[in-house]
C-alpha cells in the first residue's frame, strides 16, 4: 500500500467517524418492525422502548429495550433474541457509537443492570461485529446457545423435494397423516405439555403470552400435526418471527405411541411451510440441556441443517 492510498484511507475513515448520528428513543409500540417480537410489551416491565441511531432523520440502526422498575433494561425479555438491528451497513466505529450513546441514556434513566440477547448472524449480517464490540465495551457474556439452520430458499425447496419422497411411502405403511394450519384453538399446548413432562423435560412456556402472541398475530404462527389413524400424536409450532425467516419452536410427540420418523415428519413439514411462505431460512433452535450440550439433539438437528451460528446474552452494569 502506497503512502497515498494510505492517506485516502485514513481521510475517507475521519469523515465516517465524524459523521453526525442521533439517538432517539420513542414507545416501542409506535413503529412497525419487522420482528415482530420487537413491539410485543412484556407485561413484567413498566415500558418498552426503541433506541433509534438515526443520520439525516433515517433509522440507521435500533435496538428495543423492556425497562423494569428495579433498574434493569432487557432486550428482550421472554422472546428468542432481542438485540442489535441494522437498517444499513456500519462501520464498527459508528456501531460502537450507538452502544455508548444507548448505555449513556439508560444511565440518564436510572437504569443499572444492562441485558442483551444478540440475534444470530442469519437475522443480523453484522451480529458477530456487534458481540466484538459490546465485549469491548465492557459487556460480560451471561450464556451462549448454539442454533441449527437451513439457509437458502432454493435449497430449503430442493431438501423439502428430498425428504417428502422418501418420508412419504414411509408414512402411509403405518397410517400416519400429516397437516399444517393456522392456530385455530390452543389445545395442542396441553399435549405438548403433557407429552414432554412424561419424559421428564421442564416446559417454561408462558402459555398466556403466547395466546396473545398468536391472537395479535394470527399469521405469524403455523401448527404442523401429526396423526394415527385420525387421532394427533404430534405437534410442531413454527413462527415466522421475521418476514424472512421459520422458527422451529416448539415440539412434541406422545410417548406413548411408538412410531417411526415422526420428528422427521414434522420438521419436514416445517420445510413446507418454509417454501410455502417463500423465507430464505429455517431456525432450528438451540439444543442445550442445562449444563451440557445436547448432543442427539444436535445430531438430530444436523441432518436439516446447513449452517450453526451462536446466540450470545451479555450483560453490564452501568
Amino acid at each position: 500500500m502506497t503512502t497515498s492510498e494510505t492517506l485516502i484511507i485514513l481521510k475517507n475513515f475521519k469523515k465516517v467517524i465524524n459523521e453526525p448520528h442521533n439517538l432517539r428513543v420513542i414507545p416501542a409500540w409506535r413503529a412497525t418492525r419487522d420482528y415482530f417480537l420487537s413491539n410485543f410489551l412484556c407485561e413484567a416491565y413498566q415500558e418498552q422502548l426503541d433506541f433509534i441511531w438515526e443520520k439525516s432523520q433515517k433509522c440507521k440502526a435500533v435496538i428495543s429495550f423492556a425497562i423494569s422498575e428495579s433498574g434493569e433494561a432487557v432486550s428482550l425479555p421472554e422472546s428468542p433474541f432481542g438485540g442489535f438491528w441494522i437498517m444499513e451497513t456500519l462501520s464498527s466505529s459508528s456501531i460502537e457509537a450507538f452502544i455508548s450513546a444507548v448505555l449513556e441514556e439508560l444511565g440518564h434513566r436510572g437504569i443499572r443492570s444492562v441485558t442483551i440477547t444478540q440475534a444470530p448472524k442469519p437475522y443480523e449480517i453484522q451480529s458477530d461485529l456487534i458481540n466484538y464490540l459490546l465485549f469491548k465495551s465492557g459487556f460480560v457474556q451471561k450464556k451462549l446457545v448454539s442454533h441449527h439452520f437451513f439457509i437458502g430458499r432454493k435449497k430449503i425447496k430442493k431438501q423439502l423435494q428430498k425428504e417428502t419422497a422418501r418420508l412419504q411411502s414411509k408414512s402411509r405403511e403405518v397410517g400416519l397423516r400429516i397437516s399444517h394450519s393456522n392456530i385455530s384453538n390452543f389445545k395442542f399446548l396441553k399435549s405438548i405439555r403433557e407429552w414432554n413432562m412424561r419424559k421428564g423435560y421442564e416446559i417454561t412456556v408462558d402459555e398466556d403470552r403466547l395466546v396473545r402472541q398468536v391472537s395479535e398475530y394470527p399469521d405469524r404462527y403455523f401448527l404442523t400435526s401429526l396423526a394415527n389413524n385420525g387421532e394427533d400424536i404430534g405437534y410442531c409450532l413454527g413462527v415466522k418471527l421475521t418476514s424472512d425467516s421459520i422458527y422451529y419452536y416448539l415440539s412434541a410427540l406422545n410417548p406413548q405411541v411408538n412410531v417411526k420418523n415422526g420428528g422427521e415428519l414434522m420438521l419436514n413439514d416445517l420445510f413446507k411451510v418454509a417454501v410455502e411462505q417463500k423465507v430464505n431460512f429455517i431456525d432450528l433452535g438451540s439444543s442445550d440441556l442445562i449444563a451440557v450440550a445436547n448432543h442427539s439433539l444436535m445430531f438430530f438437528k444436523s441432518r436439516f441443517s446447513n449452517d450453526v451460528s451462536n446466540k450470545v446474552t451479555w450483560i453490564k452494569t452501568i
